[in-house]
């Protein structure tokens, strides 16, 4: 792994942020909008705290605790986050600090297959940092545990943090990095120091995209909200900022011609449920925004489509409809029949911004 750094935007807050190191909180909760580069900046930090010779606060990445870290080996750095995760991050699952152990208790017997990796930070991830707190740190400095997503912490993974964070081991700061800090269990929050981080401008973003060679780069901020480094992974998937299949959905309740639920459901069920129903949620609060009389956030490309569909809508629905996504993207990555979970949201859209004779 190469060493994190901080994104332009975040540099001026980490170096006062770091500057206060000798009296630095055990724990911290990195908060902030998805997408602005909160795991980064947790990373990069953790550098920095590691760090033999920093260089206004922030890493020098010429020491010997730089370099253990940008070859993922440093022994006093430690990444807690889900297994699904880890692997898609290209972590080993044999060796490194980053080891997965993806064998349940009956496959470790030979019994049973490996399981699949798991979305949540289990408890025994959590437990297996007690040896660690045990021994002196490697350089005798900082010890650093980077926890993301910290959502993901389950009750009792939760709650066995809790009792370490209540007595902290020495030398030690954890990193914690949340999107939703109210998922959190209110004890914990509670342990923690707040960091927010705040969402870069709409010039310093656009000329950060433009320098990563992003192009059309307005239409991509916009699709993620004003988050440029999701606006960059979005713009490195294939297809247009707004999905073909969602423009189309679009149109058809702006024509008011009747659409084949099912035809939609078969094509949107072959991405990812996280991924399609997060732009679903987009446009649903595009459609809001409209209905009040502003403009939309996600796609102004549409707006005149979307204009067109909310002369259909109650605003009551449409908020209904929002809050309806909201709670199923808590489920989205869960086993469940994709089409059909593709196509009951579809209807629930078309409900709200279809004439009741022509759905």
């Amino acid at each position: 792994m190469s060493q994190a750094a901080f994104f332009p935007w975040q540099t001026e807050l980490a170096t006062n942020w770091l500057g206060t190191r000798e009296r630095f909180a055990h724990a911290w909760l990195i908060h902030g909008l998805a997408g602005i580069g909160k795991r980064e900046f947790a990373l990069a930090a953790a550098a920095a705290l590691l760090c033999e010779s920093p260089v206004n606060g922030l890493a020098c990445g010429k020491c010997l605790a730089c370099g253990w870290v940008s070859h993922g080996n440093h022994p006093d750095l430690k990444r807690i986050r889900p297994e699904a995760l880890a692997l898609e991050e290209g972590a080993d699952e044999a060796t490194g600090d980053d080891a997965i152990d993806m064998s349940s208790d009956a496959s470790a017997s030979g019994g049973s297959p490996k399981r699949a990796p798991s979305k949540d930070i289990r408890v025994d991830q959590i437990r297996s940092m007690e040896p660690w707190f045990n021994h002196a740190t490697h350089r005798g400095g900082w010890r650093v545990a980077v926890i993301y997503p910290a959502e993901a912490l389950t009750t009792i993974s939760g709650n066995s943090l809790l009792k370490v964070l209540e007595e902290p081991p020495a030398a030690t700061v954890f990193l914690l990095v949340a999107d939703a800090p109210d998922r959190l269990l209110p004890t914990l929050l509670s342990r923690c120091r707040r960091l927010a981080l705040p969402t870069p401008s709409h010039a310093d973003a656009m000329g950060w995209l433009r320098g990563q060679g992003i192009p059309a780069p307005d239409q991509w901020l916009a699709a993620a909200g004003g988050a440029p480094v999701q606006a960059r992974r979005l713009a490195q998937s294939d297809g247009p900022a707004c999905p073909l299949w969602l423009e189309g959905l679009l149109q058809s309740l702006q024509s008011g011609r009747a659409l084949d639920l099912g035809a939609v459901a078969d094509t949107v069920s072959k991405t990812p449920t996280p991924q399609w129903l997060d732009a679903l949620s987009r446009v649903a609060v595009d459609l809001n925004l409209v209905v009040h009389g502003l403009a939309p956030r996600y796609f102004p490309g549409l707006g005149q489509n979307i204009a067109d569909v909310v002369r259909h809508c109650e605003a009551k629905k449409l908020s209904e409809l929002s809050k309806w996504l909201a709670e199923q993207s808590r489920i989205a990555g869960h086993p469940l029949n994709a089409k059909l979970f593709a196509q009951s949201a579809l209807q629930r859209m078309v409900a709200c911004c279809q004439p009741a004779r022509s759905i």
